[in-house]
């Protein structure tokens, strides 16, 4: 499908790739990371032919249909509907055509450009442009909005829709979860699973490319390494080479011991077996992946205030929204110290009018909010970027809110988020959205809060800078209220989920995989609202006849025979998993002496670390199987609740 020889380009003077060679075969869906700045986007505007290489060349087999997702669209009177459409170019072509025959009376172009346009299926666009457009979080009253109605963000989703409406051979999507939220990000994983094309996409979203790439492409020191597999499988191989080299070793060790005693204290207080089960499995994967991030250029904490009240902040028989409009009611919260919380919810349930309300907006408009006397929010949103003063620089952000701080403290603290030297002078207009979200996030670090009220803060961040961030919430000793599609974010650093959903916020006792079932339900039930209803009543009810029941007992026999493969494969995956984390503990005590790291245990080390990364690597393919299999049980025993 692609391939690339001996590629060399550069951008303003700096060298991105340096003679690269890769082949994607057709159907591998690849994502493309790197650090900020290493040149994802510029190779993408190569593929469209927008940029041109010093040296080598790029193939793609003739009549590929590309598309690719536009980074920003002009205000325009079309509706969300067309515009999604004229993604489509060939059903625009066609169409045009036929009303110019319609116009000259040529009967037979018309015959013609209506067969054609039912080969193209034209008669179901519409409905394939209104599907797309719910499934990345718009109403069915926003299909009929001009495009000028939404705001850049929605914009950004309108170009996503208009993007996968094209029908196309290679796909390229840069940042395609970068404004969707939670639910969006599901939908689109499963439309991207269907595609049959080939898909490039540039991503930061660990979870997305789990779920999405088949491969992987890393820009590393002017280089696209291909690796085969997902993120996961990426980070494992790199880390597994990083750790080779001695010189990184204790770093790594520190890294890991710092997230073992985060699993532990998690362990002493968890409470709810099913999100303590889902949250202990991540914290695990990001001890074992912690090698993979050593070399990362963010180091940084958010310390805590000095002083903390019991409880933080608490709102009783509260109404959120806006103006005179509720959109929850009622509101009965409470935030203790060391809180933890992740909110759920479809998209414009109201999470984020609960957020401002938690800090005091406008949006709470009926209840009670108690503060604690010396509460402390940092308060983080998209929309505190554009209230950065653009001329000043990060060093006088901070100076500012503590002018007596001396210059070296505050250097050394930008220091943790990647600004050095002339950088931490710079003034912020320069930055990309990137850059300023750790302006942003350093600003609220430096102000020690106690409550941090976070509504998707991972957006234009990198992957290494998630990384840091979700450390540095799981050493936050205050309490913490985050809104994010980041499923890496949320399984690491939250201990709770909120609900928020028809106008209430509930506790919600399931993680996040229960979350995208319960949402999927939501969606499907949805769907068929409306429908007609079987007039009979229900299974097993008083109105049973003999023949309906024993059609029902053997419908129960056959999934009870069903289930029972599936059953004993779990039973054996989970011993196998024991007899594995067994296997590890006692490399993991080989591995603690100190003669492997002296002259002469260098070969004993190495065929350690391979045993250990052997292991690892099939305990983690039997915990995948394992998830699989629990999913199936899971959907298997609720089809036999609703027989029986």
């Amino acid at each position: 499908m692609l391939t690339i020889t001996d590629l060399s380009l550069q951008r303003g003077g700096v060298w991105l790739l340096d003679a690269v060679n890769l082949t994607v075969q057709p159907g591998q869906r690849v994502a493309i990371v790197g650090a900020n700045g290493a040149g994802k986007s510029s190779l993408f505007r190569l593929l469209l032919g927008d940029l041109q290489a010093e040296q080598g060349s790029v193939s793609l087999p003739g009549g590929c249909r590309i598309a690719h997702m536009a980074q920003e669209v002009a205000a325009s009177e079309r509706s969300a509907r067309d515009y999604v459409l004229d993604g489509d170019i060939e059903l625009r072509r066609l169409e045009a055509e036929l009303a110019r025959a319609e116009q000259a009376g040529d009967d037979l172009a018309m015959a013609r450009l209506h067969g054609e346009l039912d080969v193209h299926e034209a008669w179901s666009a519409p409905r394939r442009a209104e599907a797309l457009l719910r499934g990345l979080g718009f109403s069915d009253a926003d299909a009929d909005r001009p495009v000028s109605a939404f705001s850049g963000g929605w914009r950004i989703r309108l170009n996503l829709a208009q993007a996968l409406m094209r029908p196309s051979d290679l796909l390229l999507l840069d940042e395609p979860t970068n404004h969707l939220d939670l639910d969006a990000c599901l939908w689109l994983e499963q439309w991207l699973a269907r595609y049959t094309g080939t898909l490039l996409f540039i991503s930061h979203d660990r979870d997305f490319m789990d779920r999405v790439a088949t491969h992987l492409a890393h820009f590393d020191q002017r280089k696209l390494v291909f690796y085969t597999g997902n993120y996961s499988a990426f980070e494992r191989q790199r880390g597994e080479r990083l750790a080779q080299q001695q010189a990184s070793f204790e770093r790594q060790q520190a890294r890991v011991a710092e997230i073992q005693r985060f699993i532990d204290r998690f362990k002493a207080k968890a409470t709810k077996a099913r999100q303590a089960q889902s949250r202990i499995k991540a914290l695990e994967r990001m001890e074992r992946i912690a090698p993979a991030h050593i070399d990362s250029p963010f180091s940084f904490e958010f310390p805590v205030a000095d002083k903390i009240s019991n409880p933080l902040l608490s709102i009783r028989h509260g109404k959120a929204g806006h103006g005179q409009t509720v959109i929850l009611d009622p509101v009965n919260v409470t935030l203790l110290p060391g809180s933890r919380i992740g909110l759920l919810g479809p998209n414009g349930a109201g999470k984020s009018t609960l957020m401002n309300a938690l800090r005091g907006a406008d949006t709470l408009i009926g209840g009670e909010r108690t503060c604690g006397e010396h509460l402390a929010i940092g308060y983080f949103a998209q929309h505190q970027l554009e209230s950065l003063d653009l001329d000043a620089s990060p060093f006088l952000h901070l100076q500012r809110l503590s002018p007596k701080a001396s210059e070296q403290a505050i250097r050394n603290f930008l220091g943790g988020f990647d600004f050095h030297g002339d950088d931490a002078l710079a003034p912020v207009r320069s930055f990309s959205g990137g850059e300023k979200a750790r302006v942003a996030l350093s600003i609220i670090a430096w102000q020690r809060p106690n409550l941090l009220l976070l509504d998707e803060p991972t957006n234009h961040l990198d992957l290494e800078m998630r990384q840091a961030l979700t450390m540095a919430l799981q050493n936050f000793d205050g309490a913490i209220v985050v809104v994010s599609h980041d499923r890496h974010l949320l399984r690491n650093t939250v201990d709770d989920f909120w609900l928020v959903s028809d106008g209430r916020v509930s506790v919600y006792d399931g993680d996040l995989d229960d979350y995208e079932r319960w949402l999927a339900d939501r969606r499907k039930a949805q769907e068929t609202a409306g429908e007609e209803r079987p007039a009979t009543g229900p299974v097993g009810g008083a109105g049973e006849s003999a023949e309906d029941r024993k059609a029902r007992k053997r419908q129960e026999a056959d999934l009870r025979k069903t289930l029972s493969p599936y059953r004993k494969r779990q039973s054996e995956l989970e011993a196998g998993i024991e007899r594995a984390q067994g296997r590890l503990s006692g490399i993991e005590e080989a591995l603690a002496d100190p003669a492997l790291y002296e002259p002469g245990g260098q070969a004993r080390l190495k065929t350690l670390l391979a045993e250990q990364a052997d292991v690892r690597r099939q305990m983690d393919a039997d915990e995948a199987e394992w998830l699989e299999l629990c999913e199936t049980v899971e959907a298997l025993e609720a089809r036999l609740e609703r027989v029986d």
